[in-house]
């Protein structure tokens, strides 16, 4: 609605309250009357559906009903108000509310009677408009001709009914005015071109006969298909809502002007129109008036301007009154059709006038447009969504009213649709509403909008619109900052990377604290580290205090993937950090940066980075020079929060694999209080930290493990509490199984360390957990086999110092050999086999220490009397004694460690067939204890030979090339040759390829593989034909 027309009804509302009559002036009320009466109508047509001219007529009634109303609105308005029009004004009202009672009692029975009621009161209406006195539109003379020409339509209205019907008496009528109280009526006004400026109307008149009268194009548009539905019927009817007249319509188009201008003739035309028909004539003296034919003179065309801006008005009242039957119609919507119907005119009016937006938005069309988007139909959906985009162009408070509503969400939703166009159409009006900086957050905030925007983008290949689409509305969401981190964490980082490197400052704090929360994945991590790794160093540098903050949450979180290592050294992050935690000194920052810059070094340095070409500095140090690892280990040294410890202890183990810093760590450590700072942050309550440290020891005790021995004695409840609670099955943690191997690590010849562990008794808990574990299997936890692992490495420590009374005691109280044996024969664990056989082989070291011969008897009569005793008696378990034929003494798995009375010469043959070489080395290491000099080498060599050993250790040279694991197979093979006789002298030279081997070793082999090598090819060669006797 015009403002001008929106003033003057505001205006007549606060005017009408001294008005004595019934309706007050109140306009609003006026609308509603008329607004019932048209869904009254629209609800009886539809009923009477069947009955085509009834349904037409209902279609007239409600236009004439509509027109009426807008005429009340005017008398309401208008400034020359005179008693006259108020009484009419007021019959007029009461005339609509008859009409609107007569509607509310319709029967379908009555329908003729409710038909010649209604025009009865549209013929007293018309009565009423022609009784209203000039005077009163004194500066409207549009609303007169309205008026007037309403009036006559009115009085002449004749409805037809299908069948006759004795009528009901009808409902009283408002009496008209008496004939002395009518004013004057003016003489007929024509209705031609009466804004003419050069012509005389009468010449003109007579030549528009063919322009459509207004109520013959409200009976053209209702009858062109009498199926269509009542409601849309009102709906097209409403186009002309308000009332034409003649001469809004050009006579050669027949259509209603938008330039108007006039001829020479007088006569108006469309300025297109008009000159599209001077074209025609080539002649300029043969040019005619299209209506009048008469020649003209002049092609001068002069802009009618009272007859446009009567037309504007009355297009703007049109529309108005169009945008309100519209709102109606989608508010009773019920099938597709007519919603497609009402949807199309709406558009039209969004794209022609631009200006009635606002009033689209007003009278909430916008909200049932939103609705539509729920609407079944896809192609409603699809129409809503392009007028919803027609009402958001270039009109932020159009945004504004969308976003308010469901619409943002729903075209979210259908930006996964099958159906093309409504994905086309949902992306131009989210490109629309991603303009107004105040829905980004909204839009952003759709679950799973960005998610799909960024799926859209990146479908270019199926569909080009749609990826071009979704890549502006991302672009416009990328002012919204959390946006950006959503789009990160969906996998689109070019808006983060762009604002953290071309953005405000302010931006780039943001943007490093996003990368320093958002969980990246490898891949992704890789990417951000190559675009953000050179800003976020310079943040870090030369920053402000939140800058730094946000950088180096970002950089820790890059640097935690390793492949990441590589892309932040060339970045030139480590002079920086080298620079943060030993010379730049920053108080009052609202970070530790000493702990950042030290956890980001350790992630570079654990990701494999070349320690001795890393440059920390302009005075050209390493990472592995002694520079940094004493400046490491000085800060050790030093009372540090745990966090801190942490990180210096992981850049310390880093630090070890190299020779270099290796070497200057163990020495360091061993002169510092470094070592007591790390022995005693292994009872740290931080579970991080204990199990850094207990690893860095671990890798260090072979080089300084007599040192931590003897700074763990110094502290208290150490090295027990290392190993406590080995019964506890339920809680393996990796702090517990990497305490038991670092125990084991330690050197074994440490008696100091052995004592203190059985003064804790800690062997029966040992064996207690080894066998539970062997129960109920490895996987009963996580780290259950490392644990294994440690607590057998514990036990084979003890092996070592068997000179050491309460050791072996304790040794054979528990049945080591057995406990070791079957270790050997029921785990699969490479590690515990090979501690189980080196547990071996040290025990069956002393076995022939422990071993005692029989004593001889002195006296063969006793042997008699022994004899006869035993035939009489029976024998006694007791006085027989087992002499083992290798040891030649009385033997037992227990008291003497014989490997042959615990049976482990079996496994330790079938470790002999082992991939792993360690296996291998230490299974032969324990067999070679049975080829020992002090042992009976003929019954050892006999026994083995029976087990097939000798294929066995000479398929271990076959397959194994370890120098060490060559040195014994070759000392066995020797023994079994030198001892062996003409069966094994055979069996070895035959196999061709163990001789290859042989010679192979004697070639490149070391000095004592050398050595046993030859000793082999001599026994080989001076082997006679075997026709004869073989002789040493």
């Amino acid at each position: 609605m015009s403002e001008h027309f929106t003033t003057r009804l505001t205006k007549a509302m606060s005017t009408s309250n001294s008005d004595q009559t019934t309706f007050h002036g109140d306009i609003t009320l006026v609308a509603s009357l008329c607004e019932s009466s048209l869904a009254s109508l629209s609800e009886i047509a539809t009923s009477v559906e069947s009955i085509k001219i009834e349904q037409k007529d209902f279609m007239e009634i409600g236009c004439y009903l509509y027109r009426a109303s807008a005429t009340i609105v005017e008398l309401q308005t208008t400034e020359n108000t005179s008693i006259n029009a108020a009484v009419i004004r007021q019959s007029l009202s009461k005339s609509m509310l008859l009409a609107i009672d007569i509607l509310e009692g319709f029967q379908p029975n009555e329908l003729s009677s409710t038909v010649k009621q209604l025009e009865a009161v549209i013929n007293h209406m018309g009565e009423c408009l022609s009784s209203i006195p000039p005077s009163t539109f004194e500066k409207m003379k549009y609303a007169e001709i309205t008026a007037r020409s309403l009036s006559r339509e009115m009085k002449m209205a004749k409805f037809q009914v299908s069948q006759i019907q004795e009528p009901k008496p009808n409902k009283q009528l408002p009496e008209p005015l008496p004939l002395e109280e009518q004013p004057e009526i003016a003489s007929t006004i024509a209705e031609s071109d009466l804004y003419s400026i050069i012509a005389d109307v009468s010449q003109v008149n007579s030549q528009l006969s063919d322009i459509p009268q207004p109520v013959e194009v409200l009976r053209s548009k209702s009858c062109k298909n009498p199926s269509t539905k009542s409601l849309r019927n009102l709906r097209e009817a409403a186009q002309y809502v308000e009332p034409l007249y003649e001469s809004f319509f050009c006579p050669l188009t027949k259509e209603i002007m938008d330039d108007p201008v006039t001829i020479q003739s007088g006569v108006t035309y469309e300025r297109k129109a008009i000159t599209e028909w001077f074209e025609e004539f080539e002649n300029s003296e043969e040019v005619i008036c299209p209506a009048t034919e008469n020649k003209l003179v002049s092609r001068a065309l002069s802009p009618n301007i009272a007859l446009k801006a009567a037309i504007d008005e009355w297009k703007d009242r049109n529309d108005i009154a169009r945008i309100k039957v519209i709102h109606k119609a989608l508010s009773l919507y019920n099938t597709e059709s007519m919603v497609l119907d009402v949807l199309d005119d709406l558009r039209d009016i969004c794209q022609r006038r631009r200006d009635k937006i606002v009033e689209v938005h007003n009278i909430g069309i916008t909200q049932l447009l939103a609705k539509l988007l729920e609407y079944k139909d896809r192609k409603v959906r699809c129409n809503a969504l392009e007028i919803l985009r027609h009402l958001a162009e270039d009109d932020d408070e159009g945004k504004e009213l969308i976003g308010k509503t469901t619409a943002i969400t729903m075209s979210v939703r259908m930006l996964s649709s099958s159906y093309q166009p409504i994905r086309h159409a949902a992306l131009l009006l989210l490109v629309e509403l991603s303009k107004y900086e105040s829905l980004l957050d909204k839009i952003g905030r759709v679950a799973g909008g960005i998610l799909l925007l960024i799926r859209t983008k990146y479908g270019r290949s199926t569909d080009g619109f749609a990826s071009d689409a979704a890549d502006q509305i991302l672009g416009n969401l990328a002012q919204c900052p959390d946006n950006i981190k959503c789009m990160a964490e969906n996998g689109f980082f070019e808006p983060l990377l762009d604002s953290l490197i071309k953005g405000s400052e302010e931006m780039k704090t943001k943007i490093a604290t996003y990368l320093g929360e958002i969980v990246l994945g490898h891949e992704s991590k890789t990417y951000v580290a190559e675009r953000a790794a050179p800003a976020l160093i310079h943040m870090v540098h030369s920053g402000n205090p939140f800058a730094r903050k946000a950088a180096f949450k970002a950089l820790s979180q890059i640097s935690a993937n390793h492949l990441n290592g590589r892309i932040l050294v060339e970045a030139g992050i480590m002079k920086i950090m080298i620079e943060e935690m030993f010379t730049r000194k920053i108080y009052d920052e609202p970070i530790d940066s000493l702990k950042e810059a030290s956890g980001i070094l350790a992630n570079i340095l654990e990701s494999g980075s070349e320690l001795e070409t890393i440059k920390v500095n302009t005075q050209g140090h390493t990472m592995a020079s002694n520079y940094v690892v004493l400046n490491i280990i000085y800060m050790i040294e030093s009372s540090n929060p745990d966090e801190l410890n942490l990180n210096l202890i992981r850049i310390l183990s880093c630090l070890t694999k190299s020779p270099k810093s290796a070497d200057t760590i163990v020495s360091a450590v061993k002169e510092s209080e470094a070592s007591y700072m790390l022995v005693d942050m292994i009872n740290s309550p931080n579970e991080e930290l204990g199990i850094a440290v207990i690893k860095l020891l671990t890798t260090l005790s072979p080089y300084m493990g007599h040192t931590l021995v003897d700074r763990l004695s110094k502290m208290n409840g150490q090295p027990e509490s290392l190993i406590q609670n080995t019964s506890n099955m339920t809680q393996i943690t990796e702090r517990k199984a990497l305490s038991a191997k670092f125990l084991a690590a330690l050197p074994h010849q440490n008696l100091t360390l052995n004592l203190a562990l059985l003064s804790t008794n800690t062997v029966p808990g040992i064996l207690q957990t080894i066998n539970h574990i062997q129960r109920n299997g490895i996987r009963s936890s996580r780290y259950a086999s490392a644990y294994l692992e440690g607590l057998v490495g514990i036990l084979v420590r003890f092996t070592a110092t068997l000179y050491e009374p309460r050791v072996l005691s304790e040794l054979i109280n528990y049945n080591f050999t057995t406990v070791f044996t079957d270790l050997l024969m029921k785990t699969h664990s490479n590690e515990i086999k090979r501690l189980a056989a080196n547990g071996l082989q040290k025990l069956s070291t002393q076995t022939i220490n422990l071993s005692k011969p029989p004593k001889p008897n002195r006296k063969k009569f006793m042997n008699l009397i022994y004899l006869l005793n035993f035939r009489c008696f029976g024998s006694s378990s007791k006085s027989k004694v087992h002499v083992c034929p290798v040891h030649r003494g009385a033997c037992s798995s227990q008291s003497t460690f014989c490997l042959i009375e615990a049976r482990a010469v079996e496994g330790l043959l079938a470790c002999l067939d082992h991939q792993d070489p360690e296996v291998v080395e230490d299974a032969l290491s324990a067999l070679c204890t049975l080829l020992d000099d002090k042992v009976d080498l003929d019954n050892s060599v006999k026994m083995l030979n029976e087990m097939n050993a000798t294929q066995q250790v000479m398929k271990v040279v076959k397959d194994h090339k370890k120098e060490s694991v060559w040195q014994k197979a070759f000392w066995m093979i020797e023994r079994f040759l030198t001892k062996g006789g003409h069966r094994i002298a055979f069996a070895v030279s035959e196999d061709r390829l163990f001789d290859t081997t042989l010679v192979t070793a004697f070639h490149h082999g070391d000095v004592y593989t050398r050595q046993m090598t030859e000793k082999i090819l001599m026994y080989l060669d001076k082997m006679p034909s075997f026709t004869n006797t073989f002789t040493m």
